[in-house]
């Protein structure tokens, strides 16, 4: 199993969601890309951070 925690930054607000772009580590490809979270979870957050973890 492994873990890998991606960090998100504003990107803009649609109708009913925000969306976030990745922050990938310097000189690695994106793992998630855009996130769309809910307007009622997201609130004023311009950072979200995520935890991915791997099961083998």
């Amino acid at each position: 199993m492994s873990k890998q925690v991606v960090t998100f930054e504003y990107e803009k607000e649609t109708k009913n969601s925000v969306r976030y772009k990745e922050v990938p580590d310097e000189g690695t490809a994106p793992i998630v890309g855009s996130l769309y979270v809910q307007k009622w979870f997201a609130g004023e957050s311009k950072t979200l951070e995520v935890t991915i973890e791997k099961k083998d």
